[in-house]
Formats: structure tokens, C-alpha cells, sequence
């Protein structure tokens, strides 16, 4: 199976999520929450995810998590990673029994597509039928366009169809070299040529199916444009920051959370947009003349 066919599989079974003006949306990736060893990249940016969470959950936003939320590749144990970050799993907990949580599994948490392993390491922590999904469509009301999110790993033969063998190379080889400085040379958030190639073909589907397209996976944050109706969330552990994406009022936005120092030199977590708000108007997306999958 090719690329375009994985990543169109991705929607098979996607549920729709109505959207209108009045829904508030925040999407996420790439957390890659890990044990809080040294080996552990979301750590480092743990306070800026949970000041963004509490400021989502307040300002009544839905949560939306596009794949890679926990390092399963790395780590055996999703029970230790929960006991490690457990006020950000609180929070999350509390966006699930709102019906306001929404999370999709990528290629580090593969194991998450499998109902039975939910079941057995999930339940406790969210609702006990809580069911990681590969795809989920955003229904416009007013427009009628749609909005398809995935993890975008689909488009990476290495990390889609081989991704159990990735991950035993992960968990086996790179991550000890990892502690020691040495990069993943086939992540397509570390190798510049597998980003750029994994870009492509993800912006590709989408002008070819005429369809606008969210996803991580490559770490790149992006803005699409009526030319090219691709974007991406960015993840939550880049260097001094962590990005993600709003919708809100039918507008998406960039955004990036940060640290900041006032004059008094006390220090603050700020928001910024990183682009202007593109409204769904924008894009000459194709209509859908069907009736989407019920929302489950």
C-alpha cells in the first residue's frame, strides 16, 4: 500500500465533530510524554504544556490531541509515564469527563489503536470505552467544508507500515545514543530531507483531494494557505517552546506558548500567535455530498 492510500485510510472510520462559530478547539501533538528521565523531551517544557492546558480548559476550549502524546517507543510502561506527569493527566481527565477530549494515536504510541490495551492501561485514567482514533473530521456547519486531522506518520513507510520495527530500533539502539547526543537519523522530525519529503507528500494529498489537512508528526509548525490547505501543529518539545493550533470563531491559529521576563525580572508563561487567524472562508476546499460517520 502507498502513501496516498495510508493516509486516505486514515478517514475510513474518522467520526465527524461539528463545528460552528461558537466551538472552541485547541490541537495538539507531539507531547511525546516520557518518564522523566534524561531522555524525557517533553520535561523540559511541561510547565509551559500544563499553563496552557489550565488556560484551554478555563476558557472552555475542547482538546484535541493529534498522535505522539506518550513516548511508547522509548518506554515499556504508559502506567509510569502517567505516574511521572500526573497533574498534566488530571487535567486531561477532567477535559474527558466534559466530553471535550478528543486523542488520535501516531507511530510512537501505536499500541494505543488497540482497544484491548486501552482497556487495560487507560480506563483508570479516562472514561473505562475511551478509544484512541487514527482520523477525526471537522464538520463546518456553516460552510459544509471539512477539516481532516491525523497524526500524518501515514505518509513515512518506516513509520507506518514498519513502525513496529521502528520502534524496536528506538527503544533498543537510537535511545542510547540519544543520551549521549546522537540523533535518530529516519525521524522525520530530526532528518531535514525525511521532514521535507514527509511535508511534501502530506501537502500533496491535500491539494489533490482538495480537502484541508491538520497534522504533526514532523515537529514543523505551518500555516496552509488557499494554494496549499496544509498545516501542522508543530509538538511540545522544541527547544524553549511549545506550539499548537486554535480554532476558534471558524479561524485558525498558530500559536506558541513561551517563557517570558517582565521588568521586575519575575518570569511568565506567554501565548503568541505565530500567524495571523486564517478563516475557513479562505480555502476552496471540495464540499463533501455525503453524510460523515456519527460521532462515537
Amino acid at each position: 500500500m502507498g502513501w496516498y492510500q495510508r493516509i486516505s485510510n486514515a478517514f475510513r472510520d474518522a467520526p465527524v465533530l461539528p463545528l460552528d462559530c461558537g466551538s472552541r478547539l485547541v490541537l495538539f501533538s507531539d507531547c511525546h510524554r516520557g518518564v522523566g528521565n534524561s531522555n524525557d523531551n517533553f520535561l523540559k517544557n511541561q510547565h509551559l504544556y500544563l499553563a496552557a492546558l489550565q488556560h484551554y480548559f478555563q476558557k472552555g476550549y475542547t482538546y484535541l490531541e493529534l498522535g505522539d502524546g506518550d513516548e511508547l517507543w522509548e518506554n515499556r510502561s504508559l502506567a509510569r509515564i502517567i505516574d511521572i506527569h500526573d497533574d498534566v493527566f488530571c487535567l486531561l481527565k477532567e477535559f474527558c469527563c466534559r466530553e471535550r477530549l478528543y486523542m488520535l494515536y501516531g507511530n510512537h504510541d501505536h499500541c494505543k489503536k488497540d482497544l484491548r490495551y486501552c482497556r487495560r492501561h487507560c480506563s483508570a485514567l479516562l472514561l473505562p470505552d475511551f478509544h484512541f482514533l487514527s482520523g477525526l473530521i471537522l464538520h463546518d456547519t456553516i460552510s459544509q467544508k471539512e477539516i481532516y486531522l491525523t497524526h500524518g506518520h501515514q505518509a513515512d513507510f518506516l513509520n507506518s507500515t514498519l513502525a513496529p520495527l521502528s520502534g524496536f530500533l528506538v527503544r533498543y539502539f537510537w535511545k542510547p545514543l540519544e543520551a549521549v547526543g546522537i540523533s535518530d537519523p529516519t525521524s522525520a522530525a530530526r532528518n531535514y530531507t525525511k521532514k521535507h519529503k514527509t511535508e511534501t507528500r502530506l501537502a500533496e494529498w491535500a491539494s489533490q483531494e482538495q480537502k484541508l489537512l491538520i497534522t504533526g508528526h514532523t515537529h514543523r509548525p505551518m500555516t496552509g494557505s488557499a494554494d496549499s490547505p496544509y498545516f501542522n501543529t508543530g509538538s511540545c518539545v522544541h527547544p524553549s517552546c511549545i506550539t499548537c493550533i486554535e480554532i476558534k470563531s471558524r479561524r485558525i491559529t498558530l500559536v506558541k506558548w513561551t517563557l517570558k521576563t517582565r521588568d521586575d525580572m519575575s518570569l511568565y508563561v506567554a501565548r503568541e500567535e505565530l500567524e495571523p487567524p486564517v478563516c475557513l472562508d479562505t480555502f476552496q476546499i471540495r464540499v463533501p455530498d455525503y453524510a460523515g460517520n456519527a460521532l462515537r
